[in-house]
């Protein structure tokens, strides 16, 4: 629900043409209210909507692809294994707060212009703040040939309860502007 309250945002800030086209595959009932919030950030070359959803192109046989995504717990095992890049996708300031150390912070709305600094030939680990952006992340480089990362559930906000990964000191926000 958050998600979708602020997609529209993230068009804006993902999509800079706003000429582009856009086929929407939304939850059925919702392909209006998705057009409207498309519009009023100015983006109004909506061409349709997939009829009945994401479920329907799967029903359709048409391909798929999936994402591996773990548990904080499950980052502390695959980090012991393995030392993996991480890359936070939240925006800076949100990074400046409070992070994993040894991660990189590589905004969402950045992502593109920065693919260079995401490896082919290594693992790594993606997240966010509570999963949301980290999964558009991952559609992105998913879309750019990218097959060797895994996201984080429930993003920052787990990690900070499950996992033993070292952290940075916490610096409330306000103390940064």
């Amino acid at each position: 629900r958050v998600l979708f309250r602020s997609f529209a945002m993230w068009v804006g800030e993902m999509i800079s043409d706003i000429n582009q086209a856009i086929l929407l595959v939304t939850e059925p009932g919702r392909e209006e209210e998705c057009m409207i919030r498309l519009s009023r950030v100015g983006y109004d070359n909506t061409i349709g909507y997939l009829e009945g959803g994401f479920s329907s192109w799967k029903q359709s046989g048409k391909e798929i692809d999936t994402l591996k995504r773990i548990s904080g717990t499950e980052l502390d095992e695959w980090f012991k294994k393995e030392q993996v890049l991480l890359f936070d996708v939240r925006k800076k300031s949100e990074f400046d707060s409070e992070h994993l150390l040894h991660s990189v912070n590589i905004p969402l709305n950045q992502l593109n212009a920065k693919l260079d600094s995401f490896p082919k030939d290594k693992s790594f680990v993606i997240y966010c703040a509570g999963g949301h952006r980290s999964m558009i992340a991952a559609s992105i480089l998913k879309q750019r040939g990218y097959d060797n990362f895994v996201d984080v559930t429930g993003g920052f906000n787990e990690i900070a309860k499950t996992s033993s990964l070292p952290k940075t000191e916490y610096v409330c926000p306000t103390t940064l502007l």
